[in-house]
């Protein structure tokens, strides 16, 4: 199964579309550092761990790999940093929507995916219908989700072309 490295966003992004428990069904595995979710998600979204999130530990290596990507690239957030190094530490790929963080890990070598994808995945999975995959972006918009609008419009007109045939 491959292993998908998530910054919080992502997560938070799912949760808000109501789409938690559908994307712990995808055949992935999704993960975030431990730092990071002590700091961000615990408190608020510690029902992603029953959902089927791992929490993985930095090695030595990759906690100096977080120190230097700060330093090499000062816009994203050091929980931004600390899920980037785990996704090379893991060699796999990053799931992340923050254009800084893109950014760095394309820099870095890394394969970055967002919201759309996973979405994508659901709806090419048959897990959700495009009426659900719609229903999700209306209040990932309503809460404030920084998605690009415009791509988002496009993958829901392709569902709809794909659907009508």
């Amino acid at each position: 199964m491959l292993l998908l490295i998530s910054d919080a966003n992502i997560l938070i992004d799912m949760a808000h579309g109501n789409l938690t428990p559908v994307i712990f069904r995808l055949p992935y595995e999704f993960a975030v550092p431990d730092i990071l979710f002590e700091l961000e998600l615990r408190e608020r979204h510690s029902h992603l761990l029953e959902a089927g999130l791992k929490v993985k530990n930095l090695n030595a290596e990759s906690v100096k790999k977080t120190e230097s990507l700060i330093l090499q690239y000062p816009r994203p957030s050091m929980m931004d940093h600390s899920a980037l190094a785990l996704a090379l530490q893991e060699q796999c790929p990053l799931l992340t929507g923050y254009k800084a963080l893109r950014i760095a890990a394309k820099k870095e070598g890394a394969e970055v995916h967002g919201t759309l994808w996973i979405i994508e995945e659901l709806l090419n999975q048959k897990m959700i219908q495009q009426s659900q995959a719609k229903g999700s972006f209306d209040v990932m918009r309503v809460k404030g989700s920084r998605l690009p609008w415009g791509d988002v419009e496009k993958l829901l007109g392709k569902w709809e072309l794909f659907n009508k045939e």
